[in-house]
């Protein structure tokens, strides 16, 4: 790497986040590759049929395996994966196979019409009863930073951090994908069987878009907070769903776009 701007050029190593394709199967047949960050494979392909409305609780899976053959002498290259369901759990419908593959920075491509996209939920969050504290908002950034390991060396890393009402960090992943680093805390939520994410908070690092709401909202996460701006379909969506969404969630403020009554508030002083 050649670095430039300042009195001399320098040359030295860089460290880079890792992107590498992963082919999803369901029963042996292929449903998506997508690219990603290496790491917890397992957990985002269970978050991401939590998303697309395939499963909903930890026995609805029977197991995940990585498959070897993934090259002509049939090395395994750890980037395809295949799903067993559970008896009686019913295949992804046709429809939600993609002809190509999704590209880090979208979770949505290949989708064959919208209302696929608005994949209908199993989980009811209107009546959450989850109420945050601002002070435990505002603190959540700070606390998601903290904890990004991969991203101190590479600086180029989505992450996803699920939280409890007082502000205790029960899972974080990083992914160059938004949407996967999403699915993969909400794939380790399914398999340590905490599917539906009652009375958390799901933080994202970067903006919150239609496709992260929908899926918090198929996970059962009745607050979504995100350090940018979330998207008008997005907002929509957690209307619609009765979620809570926080946007420009940064340093002692915030948006709160839906839901305001889970955003709890120090008495205003007579």
């Amino acid at each position: 790497m050649v670095r430039l701007g300042g009195p001399a050029e320098v040359r030295r190593p860089d460290t880079l986040v890792v992107e590498e394709p992963l082919e999803i199967r369901v029963g042996g047949r292929a449903l998506v590759v997508t690219m990603r960050t290496p790491g917890d494979d397992m957990d985002l392909a269970a978050g991401f049929l939590v998303s697309e409305g395939v499963v909903s609780g930890a026995d609805d899976l029977r197991a995940i395996r990585y498959c070897a053959g993934a090259t002509d002498d049939g090395a395994n290259t750890y980037n395809l994966l295949d799903v067993d369901l559970a008896p009686g759990v019913a295949a992804p419908d046709p429809s939600l196979e993609r002809s190509f593959y999704t590209t880090s920075s979208c979770g949505l491509c290949g989708k064959a019409s919208l209302d696929a996209v608005r994949t209908q939920t199993r989980f009811d969050v209107a009546g959450d009863p989850l109420v945050v504290p601002v002070d435990v908002l505002t603190s959540l950034p700070d606390r998601l930073r903290e904890a990004q390991k991969v991203f101190d060396t590479t600086g180029g890393l989505h992450a996803a951090g699920l939280f409890t009402p007082d502000g205790e960090l029960l899972v974080l992943r990083e992914d160059v994908g938004r949407h996967n680093a999403v699915d993969k805390v909400v794939g380790w939520a399914l398999r340590q069987g905490r599917v539906p994410l009652r009375s958390t908070v799901l933080l994202v690092s970067g903006r919150a878009s239609f496709e992260l709401t929908q899926k918090a909202w198929m996970a059962g996460l009745p607050m979504l907070a995100a350090v940018s701006a979330p998207s008008s379909l997005a907002v929509d969506l957690a209307e619609e769903a009765g979620m809570t969404l926080v946007g420009f969630l940064r340093g002692q403020t915030m948006n709160v776009y839906a839901g305001q009554a889970r955003v709890g508030r120090a008495p205003v002083p007579a």
